[in-house]
């Protein structure tokens, strides 16, 4: 972020992104002082942007891949599980059947998914319309894949589910 801030305001950037991802708040900074560059930015890829890496390569004017790099979900992950999968517990138990330690972590899933749906949109409404940002932001949050989910260039090599197709109609 600090080389970010010390760059001249007319100055391209140029982010080489390589990362398995990491904590929901860096990866935040980090994608907000991008976004607030005013020069071009571009995000290079070489082999993979995962989760907060894919946070911060959707506020780049562009985003450059090699062949067989991947970006991935952005589904929060609430101690070692999936933050949807958690709330499917709910859906899928009844609730005296379901360990109090379980409520706890759901309940902080449903803010969490809440949280980083709205912060996708944030990153991106600027780009596409209030519906598309929409739809994009629930690909990527709302637990459609598992965390480490390969999101290529074409976005269907990996899965012939049509939601990875739809995101690189976005």
């Amino acid at each position: 972020m600090r080389a970010i801030h010390l760059t001249d305001n007319e100055v391209p950037l140029d982010i080489v992104l390589h990362t398995p991802g990491g904590l929901v708040l860096a990866s935040l900074q980090i994608a907000l002082a991008i976004k607030e560059h005013p020069a071009k930015v571009t995000v290079d890829v070489p082999h993979y942007a995962m989760s907060g890496g894919t946070l911060i390569a959707l506020t780049a004017d562009e985003i450059v891949m090699a062949p067989h790099a991947v970006l991935g979900s952005v589904d929060p992950q609430i101690g070692q599980s999936p933050g949807a999968s958690l709330i499917r517990v709910l859906w899928d138990k009844q609730i005296q059947n379901i360990e109090d330690k379980t409520l706890i972590a759901a309940d902080m899933a449903e803010k969490a998914l809440y949280q980083i749906e709205h912060a996708v949109v944030d990153l991106i409404h600027d780009r596409y319309s209030p519906d598309k940002a929409e739809e994009i932001a629930q690909l990527l949050t709302q637990g459609h894949w598992t965390h480490d989910y390969p999101i290529d260039v074409r976005g269907q090599r990996h899965d012939p589910n049509p939601i990875a197709r739809n995101l690189y109609r976005a």
